[in-house]
């Protein structure tokens, strides 16, 4: 996020650090909604791979749905607002979507890499 906002020029002042904030708040809210649903397979009697593609695939509309109304509020506060607002929806626009890249598809290729590497007959989550 920070290599992003460097690339573009931008400069961190306090509502830009309250994006970051927002940000951080809503990846830890995606990745216990992704570890809720694995956990809600493993109870359904699942095995462990099976739980893991199926708490994935199934925490993707969730997460999805959340990040995409924040993007538009975000969009609403950059175009109707004006300098620290404009600030904190650029800062806010760029964690959704390393957020949304972070969650789905970096947490889902370690987790995929430990799985291969482990082989683990069950989880303790």
């Amino acid at each position: 996020m920070l290599a992003i906002m460097s690339m573009m020029g931008a400069v961190l002042t306090l509502p830009g650090i309250a994006g970051i904030v927002l940000t951080v708040g809503m990846a830890v809210d995606a990745n216990v909604i992704i570890y809720e649903r694995i956990r809600e397979e493993l109870r359904a009697g699942k095995r462990v791979a099976t739980a893991i593609d199926n708490g994935f695939s199934e925490a993707m509309s969730a997460i999805i749905d959340a990040n995409v109304t924040t993007f538009i509020a975000a969009l609403v506060m950059f175009f109707l607002g004006s300098g620290p607002v404009k600030g904190f929806a650029v800062t806010l626009t760029i964690g959704l979507l390393t957020s949304v890249f972070t969650a789905i598809f970096l947490t889902r290729l370690m987790i995929v890499i430990w799985l291969e590497r482990r082989r683990p007959k069950e989880l303790i989550l």
